[in-house]
């Protein structure tokens, strides 16, 4: 800093001033001292800031499961809003693991970093719920339930309008007999198998099996098998989750079945299976970057105040069914 302000021909306190975005700087001296760093190629030590304002300028992600692409793009979403506002990202992986989560939380908290952005494993496991309500920091969960005891903002789908359209968009089709493969964070699963269920329900005549498991390519798979398996198959598959959709189309693909033929087909989130696809897919599809934008913004309202004030404790964006040739008419 010092052969910065020698170069610039100003004060070392200008220096700092001017790093630092202090608002009483003149832009000659702004100017001054910029061109003095770039010409220096001189790098501020970020520890130092960190000390010297109270703030790390950092925030900590704490991920369910990276191999997830739908997380992907909302990891996306969150990091460009928070680069904009000059904050950086510390991005932790816990694998489908909650025990994993429980340390990524104090791994975080440890790292000092200013906020936390947490896409969760299992908010519910009571080593979680004790780890959020310990944390000082602002916290924002994304589409996860909110837990007792818990100050945070959360930025959430609303899965069940999605999935919702996509069943009355089957029943008018005919099908009466429905498979639902479900799995996942608690609250998706959850609000996804309840629009399922209570559009069926004003239908007398339409019945429903569920398939509950985890959220994986796996149990998709399995799920298929076991519903191929039935004397009495179903005309109409919904995969309640984008991983459970990957593991239902291999056992599908493998059997042989026609999709928009021998029975019809909904996935979850448009990614590129879906639309690549022969027949294409119909999904209950969601923009996942924009609610990693809205998490980030969430946050951000927090960790500067002032800065939006008015900002809700939650927010929650639509999803929108997209009618493809995987449905078809109900065999006769």
């Amino acid at each position: 800093m010092r052969e910065v302000a020698e170069r610039a021909g100003v004060a070392m306190s200008s220096v700092s001033r001017v790093l630092s975005d202090h608002p009483d700087v003149s832009p000659r001296m702004r100017r001054k001292v910029m061109e003095a760093v770039h010409e220096l190629n001189y790098q501020p030590d970020i520890l130092a800031q960190a000390l010297r304002i109270g703030k790390t300028l950092s925030v900590g992600f704490a991920v369910s499961d990276i191999a997830n692409p739908v997380l992907a793009e909302i990891i996306t979403g969150a990091e460009k809003r928070l680069r904009a506002a000059g904050y950086s990202l510390l991005l932790t992986n816990s694998e489908g693991n909650a025990e994993l989560d429980i340390e990524h939380i104090s791994l975080l908290e440890r790292r000092r970093v200013d906020g936390v952005i947490l896409s969760l494993v299992d908010e519910h496991h009571p080593d979680v719920v004790a780890a959020l309500r310990q944390l000082a920091c602002p916290i924002v969960l994304v589409d996860r339930d909110i837990p007792d005891g818990v100050t945070t903002r959360g930025a959430s789908f609303d899965h069940a309008l999605g999935m919702r359209a996509a069943t009355e968009h089957l029943l008018e089709l005919g099908h009466r007999r429905f498979a639902l493969i479900t799995g996942g964070p608690e609250r998706p699963a959850r609000e996804r198998r309840q629009a399922v269920e209570e559009t069926l329900a004003n239908v007398p005549d339409a019945e429903h099996t569920a398939y509950p498991g985890g959220f994986s390519v796996d149990h998709g798979r399995r799920a298929v098998l076991e519903i191929l398996a039935q004397d009495s198959r179903p005309t109409a598959i919904i995969a309640g989750g984008n991983m459970l959709m990957e593991g239902a189309l291999m056992s599908l693909r493998e059997a042989g079945v026609r999709l928009g033929g021998d029975l019809s087909f909904v996935g979850c989130d448009d990614l590129a299976v879906a639309e690549l696809h022969d027949p294409p897919i119909a999904v209950v599809r969601r923009d996942s970057f924009a609610v990693g934008d809205a998490a980030a913004e969430l946050l951000l309202a927090d960790l500067e105040p002032g800065s939006n004030a008015d900002a809700p404790r939650e927010i929650v964006l639509p999803t929108e069914f997209v009618a493809r040739p995987s449905c078809a008419p109900a065999p006769r």
